[in-house]
Protein backbone atom coordinates (compact mmCIF):
# COMPACT_ATOMS: atom_id res chain seq x y z
CA UNK A 1 0.00 0.00 0.00
CA UNK A 2 1.40 3.41 -0.77
CA UNK A 3 1.28 6.31 1.88
CA UNK A 4 -2.14 7.47 1.16
CA UNK A 5 -5.50 4.73 0.63
CA UNK A 6 -6.97 4.23 -2.86
CA UNK A 7 -10.94 4.43 -2.29
CA UNK A 8 -13.31 2.98 -4.15
CA UNK A 9 -17.57 4.05 -3.64
CA UNK A 10 -19.73 1.74 -3.84
CA UNK A 11 -23.02 2.98 -5.19
CA UNK A 12 -23.21 6.81 -6.83
CA UNK A 13 -25.45 7.87 -3.36
CA UNK A 14 -26.20 11.78 -3.10
CA UNK A 15 -24.89 11.56 0.64
CA UNK A 16 -21.82 10.22 -1.02
CA UNK A 17 -21.57 13.18 -3.07
CA UNK A 18 -22.25 15.85 -1.01
CA UNK A 19 -20.65 14.69 2.40
CA UNK A 20 -18.15 12.03 1.52
CA UNK A 21 -16.62 13.41 -1.51
CA UNK A 22 -15.43 16.86 -0.11
CA UNK A 23 -14.14 14.99 2.77
CA UNK A 24 -12.09 12.00 0.45
CA UNK A 25 -10.90 15.43 -0.63
CA UNK A 26 -9.45 17.30 2.01
CA UNK A 27 -7.88 14.34 3.57
CA UNK A 28 -4.22 13.39 3.50
CA UNK A 29 -4.10 10.10 3.48
CA UNK A 30 -7.19 8.96 0.99
CA UNK A 31 -8.02 9.18 -2.45
CA UNK A 32 -10.96 8.08 -4.49
CA UNK A 33 -10.35 6.35 -7.75
CA UNK A 34 -12.88 4.58 -8.77
CA UNK A 35 -16.94 4.23 -8.40
CA UNK A 36 -19.13 1.61 -9.47
CA UNK A 37 -22.66 1.52 -10.46
CA UNK A 38 -25.33 -0.33 -11.67
CA UNK A 39 -24.55 0.64 -15.39
CA UNK A 40 -21.76 1.69 -17.37
CA UNK A 41 -23.37 5.19 -18.09
CA UNK A 42 -24.35 5.82 -14.01
CA UNK A 43 -20.62 4.87 -13.11
CA UNK A 44 -19.19 7.64 -16.23
CA UNK A 45 -21.32 10.36 -15.44
CA UNK A 46 -20.72 10.25 -11.30
CA UNK A 47 -17.05 9.67 -11.78
CA UNK A 48 -16.83 12.76 -14.25
CA UNK A 49 -18.89 14.98 -11.79
CA UNK A 50 -16.94 14.41 -8.80
CA UNK A 51 -13.39 14.30 -10.93
CA UNK A 52 -13.20 10.37 -9.97
CA UNK A 53 -10.89 8.58 -12.41
CA UNK A 54 -12.57 5.10 -13.03
CA UNK A 55 -16.14 4.47 -12.78
CA UNK A 56 -17.12 0.89 -12.97
CA UNK A 57 -20.49 -0.27 -14.85
CA UNK A 58 -21.61 -3.14 -12.01
CA UNK A 59 -20.22 -3.08 -8.10
CA UNK A 60 -18.55 -6.63 -8.66
CA UNK A 61 -16.02 -4.55 -11.49
CA UNK A 62 -15.14 -2.20 -8.83
CA UNK A 63 -14.73 -4.68 -6.26
CA UNK A 64 -12.28 -6.64 -8.70
CA UNK A 65 -10.21 -3.42 -9.37
CA UNK A 66 -6.81 -4.15 -7.54
CA UNK A 67 -5.91 -1.08 -7.54
CA UNK A 68 -8.94 -0.38 -4.35
CA UNK A 69 -7.74 -0.73 -1.16
CA UNK A 70 -10.84 0.36 0.50
CA UNK A 71 -14.72 0.55 -0.38
CA UNK A 72 -17.08 2.89 0.71
CA UNK A 73 -20.44 1.59 1.08
CA UNK A 74 -23.44 3.77 0.90
CA UNK A 75 -26.13 1.43 -0.21
CA UNK A 76 -29.65 1.13 1.13
CA UNK A 77 -29.34 -0.29 4.84
CA UNK A 78 -30.64 -3.67 3.19
CA UNK A 79 -27.50 -4.25 1.15
CA UNK A 80 -25.23 -3.22 3.55
CA UNK A 81 -24.53 -6.92 4.62
CA UNK A 82 -24.09 -8.28 1.28
CA UNK A 83 -21.82 -6.16 -0.43
CA UNK A 84 -19.80 -6.10 2.70
CA UNK A 85 -19.37 -9.35 2.92
CA UNK A 86 -18.51 -9.64 -0.81
CA UNK A 87 -16.42 -6.58 -0.60
CA UNK A 88 -13.90 -8.79 2.01
CA UNK A 89 -13.82 -11.66 -0.40
CA UNK A 90 -12.95 -9.65 -2.84
CA UNK A 91 -9.88 -8.35 0.16
CA UNK A 92 -11.40 -4.88 0.46
CA UNK A 93 -11.34 -2.79 3.80
CA UNK A 94 -15.25 -1.48 4.15
CA UNK A 95 -16.01 1.48 5.55
CA UNK A 96 -20.03 1.03 6.38
CA UNK A 97 -22.66 3.70 6.12
CA UNK A 98 -25.13 3.38 9.27
CA UNK A 99 -26.75 1.23 10.44
CA UNK A 100 -24.43 -1.40 9.60
CA UNK A 101 -27.08 -3.86 9.32
CA UNK A 102 -30.61 -4.44 9.41
CA UNK A 103 -29.63 -6.29 13.00
CA UNK A 104 -27.09 -7.51 15.47
CA UNK A 105 -27.00 -10.86 13.96
CA UNK A 106 -26.13 -9.33 10.49
CA UNK A 107 -23.00 -7.36 12.42
CA UNK A 108 -22.00 -10.06 14.22
CA UNK A 109 -21.46 -11.94 10.85
CA UNK A 110 -19.82 -9.03 9.09
CA UNK A 111 -17.49 -8.37 11.82
CA UNK A 112 -16.71 -12.17 11.86
CA UNK A 113 -16.11 -12.14 8.47
CA UNK A 114 -13.43 -8.99 8.31
CA UNK A 115 -12.16 -10.20 11.41
CA UNK A 116 -11.53 -13.96 10.01
CA UNK A 117 -10.04 -12.51 6.51
CA UNK A 118 -7.88 -9.86 8.55
CA UNK A 119 -8.80 -7.04 6.85
CA UNK A 120 -11.03 -3.37 8.78
CA UNK A 121 -14.25 -2.86 9.13
CA UNK A 122 -15.98 0.48 10.58
CA UNK A 123 -19.52 1.69 10.67
CA UNK A 124 -19.47 5.39 9.43
CA UNK A 125 -20.79 7.51 12.54
CA UNK A 126 -18.78 10.21 11.80
CA UNK A 127 -19.76 12.97 14.31
CA UNK A 128 -17.85 10.37 17.20
CA UNK A 129 -14.75 11.90 15.31
CA UNK A 130 -15.23 16.05 16.35
CA UNK A 131 -13.48 17.20 19.47
CA UNK A 132 -17.58 18.24 20.26
CA UNK A 133 -18.63 14.71 21.27
CA UNK A 134 -15.28 13.86 22.85
CA UNK A 135 -15.39 17.10 24.69
CA UNK A 136 -18.84 16.35 26.36
CA UNK A 137 -17.67 12.59 27.04
CA UNK A 138 -14.19 14.08 28.95
CA UNK A 139 -15.91 16.36 31.07
CA UNK A 140 -18.83 13.68 32.48
CA UNK A 141 -16.22 11.40 33.44
CA UNK A 142 -14.00 14.30 34.71
CA UNK A 143 -17.31 15.13 36.96
CA UNK A 144 -17.19 18.36 36.01
CA UNK A 145 -21.68 17.97 35.99
CA UNK A 146 -21.52 15.49 38.99
CA UNK A 147 -23.13 12.32 38.43
CA UNK A 148 -24.56 11.82 35.41
CA UNK A 149 -27.88 10.77 35.72
CA UNK A 150 -29.82 11.43 32.28
CA UNK A 151 -29.07 11.66 28.60
CA UNK A 152 -31.65 13.47 26.16
CA UNK A 153 -30.99 12.85 22.57
CA UNK A 154 -32.57 13.49 19.50
CA UNK A 155 -32.64 13.60 15.71
CA UNK A 156 -35.36 14.37 13.16
CA UNK A 157 -36.28 15.79 9.72
CA UNK A 158 -38.90 16.23 7.72
CA UNK A 159 -39.07 13.12 4.82
CA UNK A 160 -40.43 14.38 1.70
CA UNK A 161 -43.27 12.83 -0.15
CA UNK A 162 -41.05 11.60 -2.85
CA UNK A 163 -39.90 8.24 -3.48
CA UNK A 164 -36.94 7.56 -1.06
CA UNK A 165 -35.47 4.24 -0.18
CA UNK A 166 -35.55 5.82 4.01
CA UNK A 167 -39.38 5.35 3.50
CA UNK A 168 -39.85 1.59 2.20
CA UNK A 169 -39.11 -1.58 4.49
CA UNK A 170 -37.97 -3.68 1.99
CA UNK A 171 -35.32 -1.44 1.63
CA UNK A 172 -34.51 -1.35 5.48
CA UNK A 173 -36.04 2.03 6.22
CA UNK A 174 -37.39 3.66 9.03
CA UNK A 175 -36.57 6.44 11.54
CA UNK A 176 -34.76 4.62 13.95
CA UNK A 177 -32.36 2.84 11.56
CA UNK A 178 -31.33 6.41 9.56
CA UNK A 179 -31.76 8.98 12.41
CA UNK A 180 -32.58 6.86 15.51
CA UNK A 181 -29.15 4.89 15.10
CA UNK A 182 -27.26 8.73 16.22
CA UNK A 183 -28.95 9.40 19.71
CA UNK A 184 -28.38 5.36 20.51
CA UNK A 185 -24.84 5.55 19.91
CA UNK A 186 -24.27 8.95 21.55
CA UNK A 187 -25.84 7.23 24.90
CA UNK A 188 -23.61 4.53 24.46
CA UNK A 189 -20.74 6.98 23.93
CA UNK A 190 -21.46 9.24 26.67
CA UNK A 191 -22.27 6.81 29.43
CA UNK A 192 -19.35 4.27 28.15
CA UNK A 193 -21.69 1.25 28.93
CA UNK A 194 -24.43 -0.86 27.20
CA UNK A 195 -27.66 -0.42 28.33
CA UNK A 196 -29.71 -3.24 30.26
CA UNK A 197 -33.31 -2.74 29.03
CA UNK A 198 -35.55 -0.20 27.33
CA UNK A 199 -39.07 0.57 26.46
CA UNK A 200 -40.40 2.04 23.32
CA UNK A 201 -43.39 3.85 21.42
CA UNK A 202 -43.83 4.29 17.74
CA UNK A 203 -45.93 5.51 15.20
CA UNK A 204 -45.86 3.43 12.29
CA UNK A 205 -47.33 4.33 9.16
CA UNK A 206 -49.14 3.15 6.34
CA UNK A 207 -46.09 1.83 4.40
CA UNK A 208 -45.15 -0.01 7.89
CA UNK A 209 -41.91 1.35 8.86
CA UNK A 210 -41.61 3.85 12.31
CA UNK A 211 -41.90 7.65 11.41
CA UNK A 212 -41.89 8.78 14.75
CA UNK A 213 -40.22 7.00 17.79
CA UNK A 214 -39.00 7.60 21.53
CA UNK A 215 -37.23 4.91 23.42
CA UNK A 216 -35.92 5.05 26.87
CA UNK A 217 -32.66 3.35 27.68
CA UNK A 218 -31.39 2.33 31.41
CA UNK A 219 -27.82 1.79 31.85
CA UNK A 220 -26.23 0.66 34.91
CA UNK A 221 -25.69 2.86 37.70
CA UNK A 222 -29.30 4.36 37.44
CA UNK A 223 -28.36 6.29 33.78
CA UNK A 224 -31.40 6.99 31.80
CA UNK A 225 -31.28 8.29 27.94
CA UNK A 226 -34.68 9.50 26.15
CA UNK A 227 -33.96 9.20 22.48
CA UNK A 228 -36.23 10.39 19.90
CA UNK A 229 -36.27 10.28 16.17
CA UNK A 230 -38.92 11.09 12.94
CA UNK A 231 -39.40 11.85 9.43
CA UNK A 232 -42.62 13.98 10.51
CA UNK A 233 -40.86 16.47 12.50
CA UNK A 234 -38.91 19.81 12.19
CA UNK A 235 -35.23 19.10 11.64
CA UNK A 236 -33.70 18.85 15.20
CA UNK A 237 -30.40 16.49 15.76
CA UNK A 238 -29.59 18.00 19.46
CA UNK A 239 -28.52 16.26 22.63
CA UNK A 240 -28.51 17.17 26.30
CA UNK A 241 -26.05 15.18 29.31
CA UNK A 242 -27.22 15.95 32.36
CA UNK A 243 -25.83 15.29 35.81
CA UNK A 244 -26.12 16.07 39.64
CA UNK A 245 -24.75 19.94 39.41
CA UNK A 246 -25.43 20.92 36.17
CA UNK A 247 -25.81 19.71 31.89
CA UNK A 248 -23.88 20.39 28.71
CA UNK A 249 -25.60 20.91 25.67
CA UNK A 250 -25.18 20.63 22.22
CA UNK A 251 -27.16 21.79 19.11
CA UNK A 252 -25.90 20.31 15.91
CA UNK A 253 -24.80 17.31 16.76
CA UNK A 254 -24.47 14.42 14.15
CA UNK A 255 -23.26 15.85 11.12
CA UNK A 256 -20.65 18.71 12.03
CA UNK A 257 -18.97 19.36 8.74
CA UNK A 258 -16.59 22.46 8.53
CA UNK A 259 -19.50 25.20 7.75
CA UNK A 260 -20.28 24.71 11.75
CA UNK A 261 -18.14 26.42 14.35
CA UNK A 262 -18.22 22.99 17.17
CA UNK A 263 -20.14 24.65 20.22
CA UNK A 264 -20.68 23.04 23.76
CA UNK A 265 -22.47 24.80 26.24
CA UNK A 266 -22.41 24.54 30.33
CA UNK A 267 -25.18 25.30 32.47
CA UNK A 268 -24.85 24.95 36.07
CA UNK A 269 -27.22 23.25 38.96
CA UNK A 270 -29.68 26.41 38.48
CA UNK A 271 -29.64 26.42 34.60
CA UNK A 272 -27.43 29.30 34.56
CA UNK A 273 -25.05 29.25 31.51
CA UNK A 274 -21.46 28.85 32.74
CA UNK A 275 -19.25 28.42 29.82
CA UNK A 276 -20.08 28.47 25.94
CA UNK A 277 -16.78 26.64 24.75
CA UNK A 278 -16.13 26.63 21.16
CA UNK A 279 -14.20 24.09 19.04
CA UNK A 280 -13.48 25.77 15.71
CA UNK A 281 -14.26 24.85 12.37
CA UNK A 282 -14.04 20.95 11.67
CA UNK A 283 -15.30 18.43 9.43
CA UNK A 284 -15.98 15.51 11.03
CA UNK A 285 -16.21 13.37 8.12
CA UNK A 286 -12.59 14.66 7.08
CA UNK A 287 -11.72 12.94 10.33
CA UNK A 288 -13.48 9.48 9.81
CA UNK A 289 -11.70 9.12 6.69
CA UNK A 290 -8.41 9.56 7.69
CA UNK A 291 -8.54 8.17 10.62
CA UNK A 292 -9.65 5.00 9.19
CA UNK A 293 -7.10 5.31 6.35
CA UNK A 294 -4.57 6.01 8.82
CA UNK A 295 -5.84 2.44 10.33
CA UNK A 296 -4.82 0.61 7.23
CA UNK A 297 -1.58 2.13 6.75
CA UNK A 298 -0.73 1.94 10.57
CA UNK A 299 -2.04 -1.77 10.42
CA UNK A 300 -3.86 -0.74 13.68
CA UNK A 301 -7.65 -1.27 14.81
CA UNK A 302 -10.03 2.36 13.57
CA UNK A 303 -10.78 4.91 16.72
CA UNK A 304 -14.28 2.80 16.62
CA UNK A 305 -13.85 -0.74 15.52
CA UNK A 306 -16.72 -2.58 14.29
CA UNK A 307 -17.21 -4.29 17.22
CA UNK A 308 -18.94 -1.69 18.23
CA UNK A 309 -21.50 -1.53 15.79
CA UNK A 310 -23.27 -5.10 17.37
CA UNK A 311 -23.91 -2.98 20.27
CA UNK A 312 -25.20 -0.06 19.01
CA UNK A 313 -27.62 -2.62 16.65
CA UNK A 314 -28.35 -4.90 19.81
CA UNK A 315 -30.15 -1.55 21.47
CA UNK A 316 -31.85 -0.84 18.49
CA UNK A 317 -33.30 -4.39 17.93
CA UNK A 318 -34.50 -3.87 21.37
CA UNK A 319 -35.95 -0.88 20.98
CA UNK A 320 -38.16 -2.13 18.32
CA UNK A 321 -39.18 -5.04 20.05
CA UNK A 322 -40.40 -2.84 23.00
CA UNK A 323 -41.79 -0.47 20.56
CA UNK A 324 -43.79 -3.48 18.94
CA UNK A 325 -44.91 -4.95 21.97
CA UNK A 326 -45.38 -2.65 24.21
CA UNK A 327 -43.34 -3.59 27.06
CA UNK A 328 -39.58 -3.50 28.57
CA UNK A 329 -36.99 -5.77 26.76
CA UNK A 330 -33.73 -6.33 27.79
CA UNK A 331 -30.48 -5.72 25.78
CA UNK A 332 -29.43 -9.03 24.14
CA UNK A 333 -25.65 -9.68 25.79
CA UNK A 334 -26.99 -7.83 29.45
Amino acid sequence: MTEFVRWGILGTSRHAAVSLMPAFRAAHNAEVIAVGSRSAESAARYAGEHGIPTGHGSYEELLADPSVDAVYIPLPNSLHREWAIRAADAGKHVLCEKPIGLDAAEAEDMVRTFRDAGLKLAEAFQWRHHPQGQLVRDKVVQGEIGDLRLIDAGFSFMLDDSPNIRAQQETGGGSLYDVGCYPVALARYVTRQEPLRVTAQAHWNEAGIDDVLVATLEFPGGVLAHINCGFTLPLRRYYEVVGTEGSLAVTRAYNPKNDYPGEVKHYGPDWELLDTIELGYVNSYTRMVEDFSEALLEHRDPLFPAEDAIGNMRVIDAIYQAARSGGTVTVAGQ
